[in-house]
């Protein structure tokens, strides 16, 4: 078997497992370079790299910079240079700039395409607001996880998985995913301390300022859950457009879900380390 054989057959068995990666494609190289153009790799999201995109001296800025794509989601041209030429990070075409230190001199670029997973949204509760958020999430392209007992997923359908009780954490929630709690009274704070729990970059509930202050203080007073992480919760949970009805409420919520997920800053921070509680 080839090695351009032995990649393809690796990326299909990473879509096939959900398994997020990036590949690494040498576009060009100038002076002396182990790697020529054509060359492929495949970044796995715990840094291993399989294929052959140059030596020692480069794949450590490989790594990085693949990691970095899998966490934006965007591709885009990386160059990596002998330190003594790179004076920014970022080159004047704005492609950013990595440092070698490969006694060859040589250059070489690289075009990074990720592949990501669906983002997950998990909704907990059974409520109408809940099913009216799981028909539109999965529009948007979500991957939806219904989280209730077990006893009440029948009253929704549409999710693309269903877990019995609130056990977020065998989920691997991370920066890009979203949580909305819409339980009804029904385990209110069991669930909104699992989400908090998570690393989910949007966290929100449905329900009255004061319902949602009320569990906060009682979370907060539980010592587990720190007041930083307590105040990332949206609540209550959806942009103010002034709807009404679950269908207009689910969709502020779907609204502010990409909103904050989308935003700028949040992507910046996505290489937070995991929440523990």
């Amino acid at each position: 078997m080839t090695h351009t054989s032995k990649t393809f057959d690796l990326i299909e068995s990473l879509r096939a497992n959900g398994d997020d990666f990036c590949i690494a494609t040498v576009v060009r190289t100038a002076d002396l370079t182990s790697a020529k153009a054509g060359a492929k790799a495949v970044v796995t999201r715990d840094g291993e790299i399989h294929g052959f995109v140059g030596g020692g001296c480069v794949t450590g800025a490989v790594k990085k910079a693949a990691l970095e794509a899998i966490r934006t989601g965007k591709p885009g041209v990386v160059r990596i240079r002998p330190k003594d030429q790179v004076k920014s990070p970022v080159d004047t075409d704005g492609s950013p700039l990595y440092k070698s230190s490969c006694p060859s001199g040589g250059t070489v670029e690289f075009f990074l395409e990720p592949m990501r997973t669906a983002r997950k949204l998990v909704v907990c509760g059974c409520s109408p607001v809940a099913q009216a958020l799981v028909s539109i999430a999965k529009t948007v392209g979500f991957n939806v996880i219904l989280a209730s007992l077990a006893k009440d997923h029948a009253e929704i359908s549409g999710a693309d998985h269903y877990l019995d009780g609130f056990g977020l954490e065998q989920l691997d929630i991370g920066p890009s995913d979203a949580i909305v709690i819409s339980t009804q009274g029904k385990k209110d704070r069991e669930a909104l301390r699992a989400a908090l729990c998570t690393s989910a970059g949007y966290v929100s509930m449905v329900g009255s300022r004061r319902k949602i202050d009320t569990l906060k203080n009682t979370l907060s007073g539980e010592g587990k859950i720190s007041r930083e992480r307590l105040a990332d919760l949206h609540g209550p949970a959806g942009l103010d457009i002034g709807a009404v009805g679950p269908e207009e409420i689910a969709l502020s919520i779907a609204t502010e879900i990409v909103a904050t997920l989308r935003r700028p800053d949040r992507l910046a921070n996505d290489d937070q380390e995991a929440i523990s509680c």
